[in-house]
């Protein structure tokens, strides 16, 4: 079986030693960058399934990587900051980066997060039946059981459902469900989208309080999760 390739652009060296050491003990394959360039040269060599993008480069801004690459890469990546920034955060995630980290992170959780990507990679956006733990969902037939029940929903809460499932694992920025759902013109009406969630969540959650499907990124969006 052919081993799943991850490349790190960032040009710490102890980051990238300890990533290295840890994604291969994890059966990973993995290519290193230490500047955009060489990070765009070897994304076209590689076709790797997975790219782990640092923001701050020395030669060039992650966010400028992040739209080359997009221009062709079709697959995952994953943007590591140590600035913590929400606004380069949700600048990334909505030129099309698919998750993000803030440094200092835990290994364990860039581990999930890549295992997300690659399902994310090889998942059938055709597809019209999707399983996540309790619940199930049918596109043909539009109906979302939550443990074999049918759970009403308006239409609105429907497709915002659907647009979670097909992105799941994927952290959304309010400004791409806003404009998916409601248009272009609702991009600023963060209050609205809440709104909505919050009755998607008393819908599917056991405890909507402390939600385990549609988790909060607090200041970017939202998160769905299988």
């Amino acid at each position: 079986m052919n081993k799943h390739v991850v490349l790190l652009i960032d040009d710490e060296m102890a980051i990238q030693k300890l990533l290295k050491i840890v994604l291969e003990s994890h059966d990973y394959q993995v290519i290193q960058a230490f500047s955009g360039k060489e990070g765009l040269a070897l994304a076209a060599s590689y076709l790797p399934d997975v790219i782990v993008l640092d923001l701050g480069l020395p030669d060039m801004h992650g966010q400028e990587v992040l739209v080359q690459l997009k221009d062709w890469y079709t697959k995952s990546i994953i943007m590591l900051s140590v600035q913590n920034s929400e606004l380069d955060i949700v600048k990334a995630l909505d030129a099309g980066a698919m998750d993000y980290l803030s440094k200092p992170f835990r290994t364990g959780e860039l581990l999930a997060r890549i295992r997300s990507a690659i399902r994310r990679n090889t998942t059938d956006i055709l597809k019209t039946n999707w399983t996540f733990q309790d619940l199930q969902l049918d596109l043909n037939a539009r109906v979302l059981l939550k443990k074999d029940q049918i759970v009403k929903l308006t239409q609105t809460e429907f497709n915002l459902f659907v647009f979670f499932a097909k992105n799941e694992g994927r952290v959304l920025t309010h400004q791409q469900i806003l404009k998916e759902i409601w248009g272009v013109g609702a991009q600023l009406e963060t209050q609205y989208l809440r709104v909505y969630v919050g009755a998607l969540r008393k819908k599917i959650e056991d405890n909507p309080n402390r939600p385990i499907h549609i988790v909060t990124e607090n200041g970017i969006g939202y998160r769905f999760q299988a």
